[in-house]
Order: structure tokens, then sequence, then C-alpha cells
């Protein structure tokens, strides 16, 4: 359950573990259970970290292994506005990523995720007050991951990302990863640069 009352939810990173396929067509079964729960004291108040783990399993094995890491915060307050600065294009090896409310609505149709933060720009404003519409932290990850895909990393592997700053729709969003001897370096900016989340991809031995 929450912590408590009027906190917000934030998701701060995760990391996913493939052992296996996850085959269309076959049933699966998905288990949670909450890891850990730790209070601490932030700038902002009182914080409270979570990690939740979700194993899936297909034939009686685990064939992927997910763990997120999430934040409670208190609600007063505002997040303070992001200056923009000069536009820095994608420059090679980066994926533009056209991040419109139409996308934002749809992942969160995808995903199951009714907050109106991600698809009512009066809400996301007039009552969370956000400077725009909250682009998701899992978008986030996944775009990262496809750009790993896309350098030639699949099969057995473990992403590992952290989110550190929020992202806005208005901001675009730019991804890109960098091949290297042991896996993948990821990391999304924005359309002035400045990063929001990284993250690591490894094969699994």
């Amino acid at each position: 359950a929450p912590p408590g009352p009027g906190r917000r939810r934030m998701w701060a990173g995760g990391r996913v573990r493939t052992h296996g396929v996850l085959r269309c067509g076959e049933p699966a079964t998905r288990r949670t259970r909450v890891v850990s729960v730790a209070d601490k004291q932030g700038r902002s108040g009182p914080l409270t970290f979570v990690v939740v783990e979700h194993l899936i399993s297909q034939g009686g094995r685990v064939v992927v292994e997910e763990r997120q890491d999430l934040v409670y915060r208190p609600a007063a307050g505002s997040l303070p506005a992001v200056s923009g600065g000069e536009v820095v294009p994608a420059g090679a090896g980066e994926w533009a990523i056209e991040v419109t409310p139409t996308l934002l609505f749809r992942f969160s149709a995808l995903t199951y995720n009714a907050h109106r933060i991600h698809y009512d720009r009066d809400y996301a404003r007039d009552v969370e007050g956000y400077p725009g519409l909250l682009t998701h932290g899992p978008l986030q990850a996944l775009a990262m991951a496809e750009a790993a895909r896309a350098r030639g990393v699949g099969g057995e592997v473990e992403f590992t990302y952290r989110l550190v700053a929020p992202l806005f729709d208005h901001q675009g969003l730019i991804t890109s990863a960098t091949k290297e001897s042991d896996g993948v370096t990821t990391s999304v900016r924005d359309m002035h640069g400045r990063q929001t989340a990284t993250g690591q991809l490894r094969g699994v031995a």
C-alpha cells in the first residue's frame, strides 16, 4: 500500500533480466512481491523508496525477472521549470522520438496507466504543477532498450536503468546507445542536451 495519502509515486529506475524467451500464445504467470521499503529524508520532505519484484514464468520456468524502483514523495509544491537554451539536434548514433500527446496517451493505454499527468495537460499544469505532460519513465526505458537492440544486443540480457530527471513532452526525447566490450551503454536526453535517463545492457552469462 502507498506510504500515506497525498504522496506522489515516481518511477526511479529498474532492472529487467531475461532467462529465456517469452512466447506469444502460451499461458504465463506473473508473481509480484515487495522486496524492500525504506524511508529517508529528502530536500522536499520525507521520501519512501520501494522495490517491487515481478517474476514471469512459462512452463514452470522463470523467463523474465523485473525489479522496479519506486519513490513516494510529498505532493506539495511543483517541480521547477527547466530552462530551454540552445537546441542540440540528434547526432550520429542518436534517435530522436517525437513526444506527442497521442504517443503518451497510447503508451498509457498500453501499460494500463490511468494517471492524467501523461495525457491531460490542464490537469498536469493546474493540479500537479508540472510545466507539461510528463513523459513516462518506462517509455524512456523502452526507447533505450530499442536503441540498444538496434546496436545488435539480443538474446538473454540484463537491462539496468535509472531515471535521473523529469522529462516533459515539449522537451523532446533523444536516445543513444554506445556498444562496448561487455554490452551497451544507453541514455536519454532532451532537445537541449539535458540527460534524463541512463541504462546499461549486458549479456547474461
